[in-house]
């Protein structure tokens, strides 16, 4: 299975996420990490797992560069059944009312497109000072292992 980790970043922490999350996976996984400012819903595949990093800026916002990924979403209106995807949201629950918005906006718009999550919607929240990459990796892998319930089920 291909592994593409898409991250959206405002101040950097979504990417450094996202690469530990890569050298986590390296050694069993073909994976590739891509900033979605460099992504459209037309690369988006069946063959693949995608796994969105995405922050949440200002008053609940996606960063500025998922934006333009989130924009073409919402204008395009992609058919995404068969689309496969994991998010991991970056947050803090200090600001209580947009606590990780920016990637739950992202999660609804794909889902509505006919995507299909794989286990969990993680989250990482900088209030508690455990580092984000850490929590990135320990989210994914019960991902990984929800995947693998799931395929042996069928």
């Amino acid at each position: 299975m291909k592994i593409s980790i898409l991250f959206g970043t405002e101040s950097g922490n979504s990417e450094m996420a996202a690469e530990d999350l890569a050298a986590s996976l390296a050694d069993t996984y073909e994976t590739e990490i891509r900033d979605l400012a460099e992504v459209s819903p037309e690369d988006l595949r069946e063959d693949a797992l995608y796994v969105f990093v995405c922050s949440t800026y200002g008053e609940g916002e996606l960063p500025n560069s998922a934006l333009p990924f989130y924009t073409a979403l919402s204008q395009t209106r992609p058919d995404l059944t068969g689309v496969h995807y994991a998010i991991f949201g970056l947050g803090d629950s200090f600001y209580t009312e947009t606590f990780g918005h920016g990637s739950l906006k992202l999660d609804a718009q794909l889902k509505d497109l006919g995507a299909h999550r794989a286990g969990d919607f993680g989250r990482h929240d900088a209030s508690t000072w455990e580092p984000v990459g850490e929590v990135a990796v320990a989210w994914f892998e019960d991902v990984l292992s929800s995947l693998q319930v799931n395929s042996n089920a069928a």
